[in-house]
């Protein structure tokens, strides 16, 4: 169960996200920062019985959280700090392009989601490949109860307004193949983050992604 400390530093950092009100409040972020990890730590355990493929990567809780120092080299917005922690799961760890599971812990902004999000042309090619030669399967995953219990669809961002070059106007994979990315999200609030079944739920809603991104990954393989 998170501690509700946790939430209030990141709703502290939204509001002040400067160096130095992050020095002065650095207790807070490694209490906050600890109380995440511990969280991560058994959703992995979690994932490792739900997943083969998460077991068989022996990934690390800390290679799985996102850093807090965000990229401004190339950004309009200088802010230093991310106001979220993140964490992403999937076969082989963060480096791999492979479709996994991520929660997103923000005040107001939390959310489960999975997939894969803009793969580069070759996956990309590769995924539309597997749902052409296997829409059935592929629209089974998506209409299972699991998954249907906490997530209405795939994203429809990033779409192409034309068929992907190699498909035709009349393919019935149409609306999956103008996908670039092939993600679904599931929102939460500040009461289910700070629920004592807040684990169970993150859990569970990573089993409903379970066939979707097993379906992508045998796509890449």
């Amino acid at each position: 169960m998170l501690r509700s400390t946790t939430l209030t530093f990141l709703s502290g950092l939204q509001a002040n996200n400067s160096k130095p009100w992050f020095d002065a409040q650095r207790p807070a972020y490694e209490a906050a920062r600890a109380d995440f990890l511990a969280l991560v730590t058994d959703l992995l355990a979690d994932a490792e019985a739900a997943d083969p493929a998460i077991a068989e990567s022996h990934l690390q809780p800390k290679k799985c959280v996102f850093r807090i120092n965000r990229d401004v080299r190339f950004s309009a917005d200088k802010s230093p700090y991310k106001s979220n922690f993140g964490a992403w799961f999937n076969a082989g760890g963060k480096g791999a392009p492979t479709a996994g599971y991520y929660l997103n812990l923000e005040p107001g902004g939390s959310f489960v989601a999975g997939g894969l999000y803009m793969p580069d042309a070759p996956a990309l090619a590769a995924i539309r490949q597997e749902i052409d030669y296997d829409l059935p399967a592929f629209e089974r995953r998506l209409a299972g109860p699991e998954f249907s219990r906490y997530f209405s669809g795939l994203s429809q961002e990033n779409t192409l307004k034309r068929p992907p070059k190699g498909y035709e106007a009349d393919n019935p994979a149409l609306p999956y193949l103008k996908l670039k990315s092939f993600t679904a999200a599931h929102p939460l609030t500040d009461a289910n983050v700070l629920a004592p079944g807040f684990r169970t739920h993150v859990t569970d809603a990573f089993r409903g992604l379970q066939p979707l991104v097993e379906f992508l990954n045998r796509g890449l393989s």
